[in-house]
């Protein structure tokens, strides 16, 4: 439940950033904003502030800024946004995607400068042991020292290892230092991911070295730059059929990422939300009817065509972008049910 929680309180923030980044821009150029929401479905409340609506919504998978002529068969508005210039709508539809990068970076710079830069130890000591894994059913905690597998005598966590690698799903004998003194375990090494490698749920310790505002803001622009880079590497994967929709995660394969991350440490819970922010952006900026990059899409056409697309068709379009969207999402969610089951 914590991590349900958790999981929307995430979904919840990078939705609030990126319908934010509209809703400011639309505002400043004069478009009317009649309502901000978060989620879809029935208000759950909802209060209204200089004539614009806040409401939280049954629902806590999406948002909007609903503005004036923004869709088809909207009432006429002189200011809305059907009746700005073509670059004005490209400011308020890419405001929001481009509040998401914004942000990843604020997050890792926060995650750098008060917790930490991440390092991980050699130490031959236990950092974190993952729920439901063989080590947390064997009885190993987190802060025990490895002195030995099997009788081999282990120096460091690359010893660790490698014991455990070769281990071709044989018991190990663990012999560890709690405090100071020895306990020996027998655990079973299983298949850890989708690649075959060995491993008993176990993580070695972090050490996080705080870094100044300056390095923050290096490294948090280096890690957003490098991350947009990796998401659009695999989405241009995808796109040419190198991988598959059973590759992509939604809902319930994002709150399973989440629990895992939580349980490392709170800097990579942190630095995961930054990576989602960067992927919400990314995937809104994609020229499919409903999202943000169609709208953009939409308005070079009408910058070329010196006239606006035809409201009828652009609806109809939206209409099937949404669909799609609908679809999509559905088979993601079952896909990630699927997994969930085979554990």
């Amino acid at each position: 439940m914590n991590t349900i929680l958790i999981t929307l309180l995430i979904i919840a923030v990078l939705i609030l950033a990126h319908e934010w980044g509209h809703f400011v821009v639309a505002r400043r150029i004069g478009i009317p904003v009649y309502e901000f929401g978060i989620g879809f479905g029935p208000k759950l409340f909802s209060w209204k502030r200089n004539g614009v609506v806040y409401s939280l919504r049954a629902i806590p998978l999406g948002g909007f800024v609903r503005m004036a002529g923004e869709e088809p068969g909207d009432p006429e508005e002189p200011d809305g946004f059907s009746h700005r210039t073509p670059l004005e709508k490209i400011r308020v539809s890419f405001a929001g995607p481009f509040m998401n990068f914004i942000l990843a970076l604020l997050i890792f710079v926060f995650s750098y400068s008060v917790m930490g830069l991440p390092h991980s130890s050699n130490e031959a000591v236990i950092g974190t042991v993952i729920k439901g894994k063989p080590a947390d059913l064997a009885g190993i905690r987190a802060n025990d020292r490895i002195v030995s597998v099997n009788g081999i005598a282990i120096n460091s966590w690359a010893d660790f290892n490698q014991q455990t690698s070769q281990s071709n799903g044989q018991p190990l004998e663990l012999q560890l230092e709690r405090n100071q003194q020895l306990v020996s375990l027998q655990v079973v090494p299983v298949k850890l991911d989708s690649s075959g490698n060995m491993g008993i749920g176990v993580l070695n310790r972090v050490i996080y070295e705080k870094q100044g505002i300056i390095k923050s803001m290096e490294l948090g622009l280096k890690q957003t730059y490098e991350l947009t880079l990796l998401l659009f590497s695999a989405l241009g994967i995808l796109i040419t059929g190198g991988a598959s929709m059973g590759d992509l995660a939604g809902p319930v394969g994002i709150t399973r990422l989440v629990d895992e991350f939580a349980q490392v440490g709170i800097v990579f819970l942190l630095n995961f939300t930054a990576f989602l922010s960067i992927n919400l952006g990314i995937m809104n900026l994609l020229p499919i009817p409903a999202l943000d990059g169609s709208k953009i899409v939409f308005a070079v056409v009408e910058a070329i065509r010196k006239k606006p697309l035809d409201p009828e068709k652009e609806g109809f379009l939206n209409w099937i972008g949404f669909l799609f969207l609908i679809g999509l999402m559905i088979i993601v969610t079952f896909n990630d049910i699927v997994r969930w089951i085979r554990g």
